[in-house]
């Protein structure tokens, strides 16, 4: 990030950068852009340390720059997600949607297309629009088997979950690098995970993907 401030310093360019949610920790309302940056963890500390490195060269006027922060996410063709292979992929195959996460836990989820098109909204928003986070907006919050059984249903599949308790993560992190830094991050999944994004939607728009349309074309995008 200190490199890609100095790039945009030197050149003039904005950036526009696209982001997580880890920067904030654990929390249990819905998370806000102006919450406190957390130093919990090792993924949401460092993910704090950039925020502080693009926000402080803005503050002082050295860029102009604007990160789009957004949640697990989903969409045609986007196999490394939690939503990914193991989910609308392996139900493609007739197989059980693998989750590392409750089934069962209100979740907001981002459509890639609605991320993409938020990108473009930011690069063609006025300068006024940076120096600031925004959250991408999300279609109303579902669990991820309400979401999955929209794309079985596609598929004319009947949905099938095989999902990891979260209690075994310590126990799988002895064994299972990816499991070690999992555990730091559950804290996304062990309760419901909403954000706010109505900054976003009143200033630039609101109309994103349902999950009645979205799902259904990731899982025949995986077929």
């Amino acid at each position: 990030m200190a490199n890609l401030v100095r790039a945009c310093e030197e050149s003039g360019a904005r950036m526009v950068f696209v982001d997580n949610l880890y920067m904030y920790g654990p929390q249990h309302d819905p998370l806000r852009e102006d919450m406190t940056l957390t130093n919990y963890g090792v993924k949401p500390a460092v993910r704090a340390e950039v925020t502080r490195i693009w926000t402080t060269a803005s503050d002082v006027g050295k860029v102009r720059a604007t990160a789009l922060r957004a949640p697990d996410f989903y969409g045609p063709g986007v196999a490394q997600s939690q939503l990914g292979d193991r989910a609308f992929g392996a139900l493609v195959k007739g197989k059980r949607a693998f989750l590392i996460a409750p089934p069962d836990t209100l979740h907001d989820f981002a459509y890639v297309p609605d991320i993409a098109r938020a990108v473009v909204t930011l690069l063609d928003a006025n300068d006024d629009a940076f120096g600031q986070a925004w959250h991408v907006p999300c279609a109303p919050i579902q669990t991820p088997r309400q979401i999955l059984e929209l794309a079985a249903s596609a598929l004319g599949f009947k949905l099938r979950i095989a999902a990891l308790p979260l209690w075994s993560l310590p126990g799988l992190g002895f064994v299972s690098p990816l499991m070690r830094e999992i555990i730091e991050m559950r804290f996304q999944w062990d309760r419901p995970y909403r954000v706010d994004a109505q900054n976003f939607r009143k200033r630039f728009w609101s109309d994103v993907t349902p999950f009645e349309v979205g799902a259904p074309k990731t899982a025949l995008s995986f077929r």
